[in-house]
């Protein structure tokens, strides 16, 4: 019999003899409650009952992280995504949520060393973004593979995006993307910056900009950087979406009209902090021009077609400033 046991029997043999639970309590410094269980346990299993109980949960709770979660967690490490991109990825690939505390644990457990992202030095580095929706808007395209190239253009101010598919860089399908991005945009465009690629300085291009009451901006040669918002998020497009289907499926522009939806609507981005485009572009509604104000301020003899030859095209500049 242990001491603990021993105690427990002197309390309750002493309570049976003098019915009195406020001098039992005094006597060995006990609280009341602490007697009455102790009494019952001994009425009902005698000295057995006197024996400390396992305080373990009778169910444990199901273990959440299991070994098909650590394997996704994994190999979306392998495409060097952090644990704030592991988590948006498994809400978008499996449609599970899971903390990034937990991501980091597994990602610990399992010896995953910290990324190391290359910076560039530089004394400052500035950053700017258009106050507006649809102030400015950038477009590009990239070559996704053997005869297929995709559309982007990107809202400088809230980061929305839209993205097509297309066999071929031309002028028409300049056109055709224009006309989509339109439709998709949910406030009207002021300005388009390109860069120099011959697809976006047909005259037809240029002239359906002027009808729309859209500037066109094309940037300098060799200045990727002018252009990188629309050049970053193609990266990101190439990421975390492209690495992930098999680009011979028979629907992959379904699977990229629902990647356009999961940018916008449901990814964070940590330079608009942490929200999604749309919240950036719900936030600043209220300073989108409407269409009319836009065309009332769009001054077209102001306008002129641009040429692709950067060097023609500032000569050209200069005449029409003469004039």
């Amino acid at each position: 019999m242990t001491d603990e046991i021993k105690a427990r029997l002197h309390w309750v043999t002493l309570y049976l003899k003098t019915k009195n639970a406020s001098l039992v309590c005094r006597r060995c410094g006990i609280s009341k409650p602490t007697l009455r269980l102790w009494v019952r346990r001994y009425q009902k299993d005698g000295i057995q009952g006197l024996q400390s109980k396992s305080k373990c949960p009778i169910k444990t709770p199901e273990k959440k992280v299991t070994s098909q979660i650590e394997q996704w967690v994994l190999a979306l490490r392998k495409r060097r995504l952090g644990s704030r991109r592991i988590q948006s990825e498994l809400i978008r690939l499996y449609n599970f949520s899971l903390s990034r505390r937990t991501i980091q644990k597994i990602l610990d457990q399992h010896q995953q060393p910290p990324l190391k992202v290359s910076r560039r030095t530089r004394k400052t580095v500035k950053r700017y973004a258009r106050e507006v929706p649809g102030d400015r808007v950038q477009m590009d395209t990239c070559e996704i593979t053997k005869q297929l190239y995709q559309y982007t253009a990107i809202d400088d101010c809230t980061r929305l995006k839209v993205i097509k598919l297309y066999t071929e860089k031309s002028a028409a399908n300049s056109l055709d993307f224009l006309e989509y991005v339109i439709e998709e945009l949910p406030f009207p465009i002021q300005r388009i910056q390109t860069d120099r690629g011959m697809e976006f300085f047909a005259h037809e291009f240029q002239k359906r900009l002027m009808d729309y009451a859209i500037k066109f901006r094309p940037i300098k040669p060799r200045s990727p950087h002018l252009n990188g918002k629309v050049e970053r998020t193609q990266k990101t497009d190439w990421e975390e979406f492209y690495s992930t289907i098999d680009l011979n499926s028979l629907d992959l522009n379904d699977k990229l009209r629902e990647w356009q939806d999961y940018y916008n609507h449901e990814r964070p981005h940590s330079s608009l902090k942490n929200q999604t485009p749309w919240e950036k572009w719900w936030e600043l509604s209220s300073k989108a021009p409407f269409y009319d104000e836009v065309e009332a301020m769009f001054d077209e003899s102001k306008e002129r077609f641009r040429e692709q030859n950067y060097r023609a095209d500032l000569e050209l500049q200069k005449v029409k400033g003469c004039w």
